[in-house]
């Protein structure tokens, strides 16, 4: 699944042209947000599902790549802690959902390769 592609449906969800807090942005500061097993950000990953933006506050829903992933813990806190440093949020809700099955397709093409995929 293409973040890019919530990016787009989402469109409406934006505050208003000129206020710096777009999902545009938003996706930037998630790939900022690196996985340690990794070494890849969770947007390449395709752990982000959903993304929303209404009224200064995010909900996401995401995923990772078992239910048994042992960095669950911190990249929802890491995705938390980060996006909250943005100014203009408000509030961040994090969902974590296990379906669809994460697989490695959702992964961007650069991830693929970075990992050797």
């Amino acid at each position: 699944m293409n973040l890019l592609h919530f990016f787009k449906r989402n469109q409406e969800d934006k505050l208003n042209t000129n206020n710096i807090l777009d999902l545009k942005n938003i996706i930037e500061v998630l790939k900022e947000v690196i996985d340690p097993e990794t070494g890849v950000n969770i947007v390449s990953l395709g752990l982000i599902y959903d993304l929303k933006l209404i009224n200064q506050k995010i909900f996401i829903k995401m995923t990772m790549t078992t239910p048994a992933c042992p960095m669950v813990g911190y990249l929802v806190d890491m995705t938390r802690e980060r996006l909250e440093l943005m100014p203009e949020v408000t509030d961040v809700n994090i969902t974590l959902v296990w379906e669809p099955v994460w697989s490695a397709m959702m992964m961007s093409e650069d991830a693929r390769k970075q990992l050797g995929w």
